[in-house]
């Protein structure tokens, strides 16, 4: 018996230290964590920047008034008891069912709202959203009032509102500096459409990043986003958060540099705003960067942060003008700027000797294509191909093209450039058309390719489609002598430290300019310079179509161009005007498209003009443009047909003699950009969150026993207490979940 009493002991003993020695550590981790809640903290974003290092976009910080539903009802059960219950119809095993669930709502209504009343800080909201987020999204903090102004948080912080579950949380949000300059560049950012769940099991609380939803907020997401951080909370003995134990503050991610130069962005809108409906684009023709894109009308990214009023959201969606749409990467007809593509496509057949006739028109099957200058009741007569460039000849580039053939004409748009994505970083990109008899075969079965289609496309009409920003980077090759350069808008990409972010395979991102196609290797020098010289004379001599582009000090080579297209099944003309300059160094290529305009030469050329001439006097500094804030880009009238534009303080006073417009007998629908994914969309309250100025009439919950008086707890100070007014200074206020 003695033995046996030892061994017992001895097996006792040796289990205690088992449990309480070898395998201490484990049960004191396992005390701590559930005496603890962790957070996560969001990560903060790099910023975007120009080219110089002006800052584009950065962040600032949100206050943010958030519930942690779960320690909300948990207050209320202990507070007053069993919480009342909603039911709803939900899935079990894949068959419907009716559930219970605490109904949030009443628990919100009751037993917070009249607190928060108290202290002049309720907020309608809607509760249709809530119980939903209550349901489904639990781990996620409900965001009761965001981007709270500082008296809202001043009160607070001063009363310590004393509600499990609500809390004050400082958020990084984002802030576009200049308004609306660059919009469509820049894009915007929201919550992501759905919760890491597997990440947010995580943690007690979770508090997701932002994502990019449209253009280089999208694009360079996962390099401008940082890493989050941790903050842990502390429980006492009742399962309540009373505090905060430490902190892993988030790391801000990587600062991404574009190519553009703010200047010239802000030179860009000025020009562009005299008219309702169009794009500008400014590239570097010696390495294909983008220095300006500019899209009227348009936005302010501002408003999306940290979301956007459901009134707002629904007026861009409807407003007919589109002002979310980035009208540079977006194709219509380019009309007679496309000639530089007919031109090119003839000297690569060793057409640099042919010459056409004009009478008027040409005729190609049942079809008449009447030349421009038929309708003032005159002719172009026999013409050269630098002499038809200069006066737009239709006539000549019908029969031009035809001898040049349809396949000379897409094998040498498709080295410019067109007919296909650039590759830029911007969302909903739309490639164009470069249309042929492939191309007809895929798209009309029915139809055959014939002359009448050459002798369209051969002017830009027809089913052609470019881009403003292909247009640019297609008389960026003429302008340097053949290199075609895909377009470059990013620069480099730099972590906090100053190091180069790393791609997936480990090579730095800092782009390097890429070469689309070498023209010199298909065209001599000699073919080239025809094609410049005829863009020369459309603005330098009498007669030229672009005269109104003409500079006093320095020589500009451009070209106009009209064409007709259908938007939206409404019929819309299309001006433009592509240029660059110095003739002989060029160093900016401007391209201008304007829906609503009536002839590229009087009202795409001026727009033009006005961004070359101070694009020009700053790169001399002799003109300092103004970098600030602007508001969104609209007119009230945005489909006005517009004759002319000017500009007071303009250098160039020569009009021009344009009066082409494009060959309705084909017309193509216009291809318009994507607008990017949806923001985060604020509801309307609803009539159950409706609970300003009603207080009156929300039933506040009764505790199950009330308390003496002169001591007044925690619950009491939860759900309605007023407290005695605390003798100066007043303590700061208590850190609770959420909190930074």
């Amino acid at each position: 018996m003695g033995l046996l009493m030892l061994t017992g002991l001895a097996t006792l003993g040796l289990r205690l230290w088992w449990v309480q020695v070898a395998r201490g550590s484990d049960w004191t981790a396992r005390i701590r964590g559930s005496s603890e809640a962790t957070v996560r903290i969001p990560s903060i974003r790099g910023e975007i920047r120009d080219r110089n290092g002006v800052s584009l976009v950065q962040n600032r910080a949100s206050y943010e008034v958030d519930f942690y539903l779960p320690e909300m009802v948990k207050g209320y059960r202990q507070r007053y008891g069993q919480p009342p219950l909603a039911e709803y119809r939900g899935m079990v095993s894949g068959m419907p069912k009716d559930l219970k669930e605490p109904d949030i709502v009443k628990i919100v209504n009751d037993g917070i709202v009249p607190r928060l009343d108290d202290l002049d800080l309720v907020r309608d909201y809607n509760a249709g959203q809530l119980q939903k987020h209550y349901r489904t999204n639990t781990e996620v903090p409900y965001t009761y009032i965001k981007d709270i102004d500082f008296p809202t948080m001043a009160k607070f912080s001063e009363h310590d509102v004393g509600l499990p579950g609500v809390d004050i949380a400082i958020k990084p949000v984002r802030a576009y500096v200049y308004g609306a300059l660059g919009a469509h560049l820049l894009g915007y950012v929201g919550p992501p459409d759905d919760t890491n769940k597997e990440e947010a099991k995580k943690f007690t609380f979770y508090q997701g990043d932002v994502e990019g939803k449209s253009n280089v907020e999208k694009t360079f997401d996962q390099y401008l986003r940082g890493k989050p951080g941790v903050r842990y909370l502390r429980r006492n003995a009742k399962g309540v958060i009373d505090g905060v134990l430490r902190e892993d503050p988030p790391k801000q991610g990587a600062n991404v540099y574009l190519t553009i130069d703010a200047r010239i962005q802000s030179i860009a809108e000025e020009a562009l705003r005299s008219i309702a409906r169009g794009a500008a684009v400014v590239v570097d023709p010696n390495n294909g960067d983008v220095l300006a894109m500019v899209s009227v009308p348009s936005f302010d990214p501002n408003t999306f942060i940290p979301s956007i009023k459901a009134k707002d959201w629904t007026t861009l969606q409807k407003d007919e003008a589109r002002p979310l749409i980035n009208r540079a990467i977006s194709t219509f007809p380019p009309g007679s700027t496309f000639k530089i593509v007919t031109s090119l496509a003839g000297l690569r057949r060793n057409m640099s000797n042919a010459r056409f006739n004009c009478s008027g028109g040409v005729s190609y099957g049942e079809h008449y294509f009447r030349c421009w200058i038929a309708e003032k009741g005159g002719a172009h007569g026999t013409l050269g191909l630098t002499d038809a460039i200069k006066v737009s000849c239709d006539s000549f580039f019908y029969q031009y093209g035809n001898a040049a053939g349809i396949d000379s004409i897409d094998k040498t748009g498709n080295a410019l450039g067109l007919g296909k994505e650039t590759g830029i970083h911007l969302t909903g990109e739309q490639p164009g058309i470069m249309p042929g008899p492939e191309w007809m075969a895929i798209h009309y079965p029915r139809e055959r390719w014939s002359q009448a289609y050459t002798a369209n496309v051969s002017i830009g009409q027809g089913y052609v489609l470019a881009s403003p920003l292909q247009m640019a980077m297609a008389y960026a090759a003429v302008a340097n002598g053949g290199v075609s350069y895909y377009p470059r808008l990013v620069d480099k990409v730099l972590n906090q430290d100053g190091s180069p972010a790393l791609d997936e395979n480990g090579v730095p991102l800092s782009p390097q300019p890429k070469v689309d196609a070498d023209l010199r290797n298909d065209f001599s020098r000699e073919q080239i310079e025809m094609v410049r010289r005829g863009l020369w004379k459309v603005v330098n001599e009498d007669g030229g179509t672009g005269g109104r582009a003409r500079l006093k000090d320095v020589q500009v080579a451009g070209k106009t161009g009209t064409a007709q297209a259908s938007t939206n099944g409404k019929k819309d003309t299309i001006a433009w005007f592509c240029c660059f300059a110095p003739f002989d160094q060029p160093k900016y290529v401007v391209a201008v498209m304007v829906q609503g305009g009536e002839h590229g030469g009087g009202v795409a050329a001026p727009i033009a003009t006005r961004i070359m001439e101070r694009t020009l006097a700053t790169n001399a500094g002799t003109f300092t443009p103004q970098v600030a804030w602007l508001s969104p880009a609209h007119h009230a009238n945005p489909f006005t047909s517009i004759k002319e534009v000017t500009f007071k303080d303009a250098q160039s006073s020569v009009t021009g003699a344009d009066e082409e417009h494009g060959d309705d007998s084909q017309t193509a629908d216009t291809q318009m950009a994507g607008a990017g994914d949806d923001p985060a969309v604020e509801p309307e309250a609803d009539a159950q969150g409706k609970v300003s100025g009603r207080q009156a009439r929300v039933a506040r919950a009764l505790p199950v026993a009330t308390p003496p008086p002169q001591k007044q707890n925690f619950f009491q100070r939860l759900f309605g207490g007023r407290r005695t007014p605390a003798p100066l200074p007043t303590p700061p206020p208590k850190r609770r979940p959420g909190g930074r």
